[in-house]
């Protein structure tokens, strides 16, 4: 048998990719493991429950996948999980019409589809598995596991026409519904008897049943009651906990099972039924609003939904039915658009659909159930990618560590543990500042719209009223916010289309645009907009095809990137200043959009229809600028402020213009007073000039009599001032990030380093650059506000959302505040919290060496700790403190420096070392101590001389009868002076290390500002004091302790203090000394190892960067510094110091969206 018949890819190159291996089950090794599951009691079962893998190794033979009745799959990623599945039969001889046995004869009427490939004729079965929600069924022709519930990506255009615009027939629709499954997002509700069994059966709970056991045996009864009480309350919050969950998240998706739709079934027309029963294939009808039940393609008519659920964003979304071409391409590369404006996502809102006059809105169902958008996004929630957090490997390691310890005291007892700028740093509100139309090849004066004078009509005043993707719903318009403003600042109106609308050459789908009272004098009497090439954020632009009332021809306008949209221009229509013009906007801070326009001689209305995107988008003819004002947010500047002082990096991500970017950069403080900006800009390799990179200084400019923005020239100064102390930033656009990446892959890390502007970036590239970043081992936070950010977001460390719809599906974290100030809040927070689990971790750790030190010296004379001894400890006290010790709030104040980020890091480890050797020396001392007293004796030994001698340290002389007359009755292992001393010592030691863990500034407040935590402090160190130093009979006998002298529960008292003292001081003012560290650290010549730190000290030592106003060719020795050999070399760098704007920079930085 050969491997790659054994072993397959599922889902090949996706993020839930999963290798499947098959085995044949052999019932000889399967009755071995029955009967060595009874001889071991049903232990070799839940070993098989907790590694499936083990069980199929024990029962089963590798085979070839074709041959499997069991397949054992496991996640590539660095988990490694392995998932369990049997391969189940589906038989076709179940359906109720005749099906042709015929091997040539197809059962669907796409002959590539996988469902032909799949059943095995005459037999009509076929072989299928289910992961994960997913079904996949056994190709036997490719001889692999495939997906099944969706149209395959290799139909063309013509092919999603033609082969299902019409329908499917009854017979292939309930093949296709037999082998897909049901059209249903099903979340069962999990019984609570099975919740249950699975609490009961994880390590932990067996674990402790396991312990439980031992304690039992040792005659803890008290304790073990009390533990199990315990255990009982976890298990059963946890199991109402997760009830819950299971049933808000099948009230959330049931809705969706329950829709009525109306599809077409080739020869019977149209038909109504539940959704549940759609298949990939059925040619769906929309009638109007409605909830999309699949994912669909739209091939008829257009319509307008609501995205909300997907992207964050409930702008309305413009969707564009797939145009009819007969080439042969897959349908979503046919051509350079975007082809997702042509999917309808299952989840979203229809609320307008627009039909073309040729019939109903049509949409081809694309696919269903767990394969569809929302069934992703389901199945995300239900399978969650598993966290690699350092901590938990960690805390692993150190737990192992701990674990043996116990195994030798277990021994030992029986002999003797990123920013976009629009609507982040800036307000989400543009001001129309003004206008500059072209005429003759040249621009016109400015048209101010702060002059209160109405736009005067031309065709720059009909292209702002008809180039954007405004929809009119209940009489309200709805759309972009940068639309919405344009075409307020044209005082036209937008009417849907009445009786008149023949008189427009339209039809009652279009809308109609109209002068209104106070737009400027028209004699165009309305504008009907009969095509949409929405906007992509990848075009960077978007066009309409419009019809003016009264003439015979249309116009086509068209808005975007004044950079993008001049390529579509013919030349002699743009001005020669156009670059010139351009920058003096983009310096000052302003939004510029460019318009543009062209006539079409077309005959009929049809033609529009039929119109590519490529014929209508070219020679058009430049109409000017539109200018918008775009404010910084009054929280932008502080909030940077404090980050900048934090030594936190910030970067800013978007899609605006370069010289835009720079001057909200400059303006926000984001690039500090008097530091350097360096342009860069790469250009693709030409026929015979391969790839480049030019370097341009740009100078600062000072600001203009009483303005407040910041003016920028590009500068010919080859040299940064060497006072600065290379206080540079890099800022390029997201083209020239493509070339390097591409070409100049080496150099790319250099310039990430320092670099902060990154304009004009597409979706993709946001979130290639934050993958970047992270590959320097920066910790990327990227905050975000819209749609295009989604990818970067999840891509990221840690994502914020500002949008206030369901962005939490693209982010983890979403703020109730539309501005940046949640980013310092999370920071704080998540250094507190870090801080938090760590002094937890601490604790517990010591907590449990704290009696492990204790127990282990009675053990060595026989001797235990007494029940009601651990209960005390263990509960009433330790308990307490440990759940409300990590509920102290974050210090205000963000501090310059980050916690320590590893658990396994020295101070850490050396504050557990140290305290417990000071444990050790004092448990150790008191132990020893307590025999040279006078009236001490060896109670479990000599009991008539503990008796005899009762008298001379008891102070109570009715305590001395009851203790003399009941001391029989008490075990002599537990009764004993050793207890009674350590117990104290112990318990106070527990108290005081809970404190001294509890450290406030410069992370977390200060320790009494968590006034629950401290009141059960200062509660439990006058229990375990009053416990010292009461004679009441009761509590000595439950406490099983023997009256000692005052003198010496005095001695013992001042030894746990001066324990404290000299803990406290050692983690105070040596530990937790970051001077001292860092003292440390610079004598013993260490070194930050993160790829950054690396760079950073690698550029600092090289005299000739950064390159300034010159040109680096791909392949150029000389001027190539990504080929620069000292950079490359493995030889150690001298150390030197690099100054980034006067400060070290942290290794985090937020990405600003």
């Amino acid at each position: 048998m050969e491997e790659k018949d054994h072993r397959a890819l599922l889902n090949q190159g996706e993020e839930n990719e999963l290798e499947v291996f098959g085995y044949q089950t052999q019932s000889l090794r399967r009755a071995i493991c029955l009967t060595a599951s009874v001889l071991t009691c049903g232990v070799l079962l839940l070993v098989f429950y907790w590694r499936p893998q083990w069980r199929v190794w024990a029962t089963c033979i590798p085979c070839p996948l074709q041959e499997a009745d069991t397949v054992l799959l496991r996640t590539t990623d660095e988990f490694q999980r392995y998932i369990r599945k049997k391969v189940i039969y589906l038989y076709l001889s179940t359906l109720k019409f005749p099906i042709s046995k015929n091997p040539e004869e197809p059962l669907v009427a796409d002959r590539h589809s996988v469902i032909n490939h799949a059943i095995l004729k005459p037999e009509l079965k076929l072989r299928c598995i289910q992961v994960q929600k997913i079904r996949y069924v056994w190709d036997n022709l490719e001889k692999r596991f495939q997906k099944v519930g969706l149209l395959e990506d290799s139909h063309s255009c013509y092919d999603i026409h033609h082969m299902f615009g019409l329908g499917l027939t009854h017979e292939e629709r309930e093949v296709r519904r037999l082998v897909c499954g049901p059209n249903a997002i099903e979340v069962e509700i999990q019984p609570i008897w099975k919740l249950l069994i699975k609490q009961v059966l994880n390590p932990f709970y067996v674990f402790q049943a396991f312990t439980l056991t031992l304690w039992m045996s040792q005659g803890y009864i008290e304790y073990s009651v009390a533990i199990i009480i315990l255990s009982v309350i976890s298990i059963v919050l946890t199991v109402y906990d997760l009830r819950q969950q299971s049933v808000k998240l099948h009230n959330l998706v049931e809705d969706h099972n329950k829709v009525q739709v109306t599809i077409t079934v080739k020869g019977k027309g149209e038909q109504e039924l539940e959704s549940r029963l759609l298949v990939p294939g059925d040619a769906l009808i929309l009638p109007g609003k409605c909830s999309l039940p699949c994912d669909a393609l739209l091939i008829d008519g257009s319509c307008v939904v609501n995205e909300g659920m997907l992207t964050g964003e409930s702008i309305p979304v413009t969707k564009m039915p797939l145009p009819h071409m007969e080439n042969t391409m897959p349908w979503k590369s046919h051509s350079s658009e975007d082809y997702r404006k042509h999917v309808l996502f299952c989840g979203t809102e229809v609320i307008q659909v627009k039909p073309t006059g040729q019939g109903p809105v049509r949409a081809v169902v694309l696919r269903t159930g767990y394969n569809t958008a929302k069934g992703d996004l389901v199945r995300s929630i239900l399978y969650p990618r598993p966290l690699n957090f350092k901590l938990y490997s960690d805390a692993f390691k150190f737990i192992v560590f701990l674990a043996c310890i116990g195994v030798v005291g277990f021994f030992y007892a029986l002999g003797v543990y990123m920013y976009h700028r629009t609507g982040t740093l800036t307000e989400d509100g543009l001001d129309l500042w003004g206008t500059v139309p072209t005429a003759d090849n040249c621009f016109q004066e400015v048209h101010s719209f702060a002059s209160g004078r109405a736009l005067p009509w031309g065709p720059l005043c009909a292209a702002m009223a008809s180039c954007h993707s405004l929809i009119l719903l209940d009489g309200t318009i709805q759309g972009d916010p940068l639309d919405l403003k344009m075409f307020e600042g044209t005082n036209w109106i937008m009417e849907d289309c009445n009786v008149d609308y023949c008189k427009f050459r339209t039809s009652d789908s279009n809308i109609i645009i109209k002068p209104g009272p106070k737009a400027s004098r028209s004699p165009v009497e309305a504008i009907t907009i009969l095509r949409q090439f929405p906007f992509s954020s990848s075009l960077q632009r978007m066009s309409v095809v419009a019809g003016l009332a009264g003439e015979d021809h249309f116009h086509v306008y068209m808005k975007g990137a004044p950079e993008m949209l001049a390529k579509f221009c013919r030349s002699e229509t743009v001005p020669r200043n156009f670059p010139q013009e351009l920058r003096n906007y983009t310096m000052q801070g302003f939004r510029v959009i460019a318009l543009a326009h062209k006539t079409l001689s077309l005959g009929k209305l049809s033609e529009v229809d039929s119109l590519s995107r490529e014929k209508v988008e070219s020679e058009l003819t430049f109409l000017g600028l539109l200018i918008m004002a775009n404010r910084l947010k009054k929280e932008t500047k502080p909030v940077l402020k404090e980050l900048r002082e934090a030594c936190i990096r910030t970067v800013m991500i978007t899609g605006d213009n370069l010289q835009t970017a720079i001057t909200v950069a400059k303006n926000s403080e984001m690039i500090p007073q008097g530091n350097q900006v360096i342009l860069v800009e790469a250009n693709e390799p030409e026929e015979f000039v391969p790839a480049s990179v030019t370097w341009q200084l740009v100078e600062n400019q000072e600001n203009g009599p009483g303005k407040n923005e910041t003016y920028i020239n590009i500068g010919n100064s080859s040299v940064l001032p060497e006072e600065q102390g290379n206080c540079y930033h890099f800022a390029m656009s997201g083209k020239s990030y493509q070339v390097l990446f591409q070409h100049f892959n080496s150099l790319l890390p250099k310039i990430l380093v320092n670099g902060t502007i990154f304009a004009r970036m597409s979706p993709g590239q946001k979130s290639s650059l934050v993958e970047e970043f992270q590959k320097l081992n920066y910790y990327v936070g990227m905050c975000g506000d819209g749609a295009n950010d989604c990818g970067a977001l999840k891509m990221a460390h840690a994502g914020i959302s500002l949008s206030e719809q369901e962005a939490s599906v693209a982010s983890p974290f979403t703020s109730k505040t539309a501005n940046i100030e949640c980013v310092p809040h999370l920071i704080k927070e998540g250094r507190a919290a870090l801080v938090s689990s760590f002094g937890v971790f601490k604790y517990l750790t010591m907590y449990g060496i704290i009696q492990f030190i204790g127990a282990s010296l009675l053990y060595w004379q026989l001797q235990l700790f007494g029940n009601y001894q651990y209960i005390v400890q263990d509960i009433a006290i330790t308990l307490m403190v440990c759940l409300t010790m990590s509920s102290t709030h974050a210090y205000p104040k963000l501090a310059p420096y980050r916690p320590a980020g590893q658990l396994l890091s020295p101070p850490l480890l050396l504050s557990v070392l140290l305290n417990t050797c000071f444990t050790c020396i004092v448990q150790i001392c008191a132990f020893l101590y307590v025999k040279q007293q006078p009236w001490y004796c060896e109670v479990y030994r000599y009991s008539e001389c503990f008796l005899d001698n009762q008298s001379n340290f008891s102070t109570n002389m009715s305590l001395e009868r009851n203790w003399t007359g009941n001391a029989t009755l008490i075990p002599g292992s537990i009764l004993s002076f050793e207890s009674t001393t350590l117990w104290p010592i112990g318990t106070i030691n527990c108290i005081t290390v809970a404190f001294i863990f509890s450290k406030g500034k410069p992370f977390r407040k200060p320790i009494y500002t968590n006034y629950v935590f401290s009141f059960l402090l200062i509660t439990a160190l006058g229990l375990t004091v009053f416990i010292m130093f009461s004679d009441f009979q009761a509590i000595y006998r439950r406490m099983e302790f023997i009256p000692t002298t005052t003198s010496w529960r005095v001695s013992i008292l001042v030894a746990a203090l001066i324990q404290f003292c000299v803990a406290f001081f050692v983690e105070d003012a040596i530990l937790q000394n970051r001077e001292l560290w860092l003292l440390i650290k610079n004598k013993l010549g260490f070194c930050s190892k993160s790829q950054y730190r690396n760079w950073q000290r690698k550029l600092a030592e090289d005299p000739t960067w950064p390159p300034t106003n010159r040109t680096d060719y791909s392949g150029d020795s000389q001027n190539g510094f990504y080929i620069n050999q000292g950079y490359e070399s493995p030889e150690q760098i001298p150390k030197g110091k690099l100054q980034q704007g006067g400060q070290t920079t942290e290794q985090h930085f937020w990405t600003r969206l």
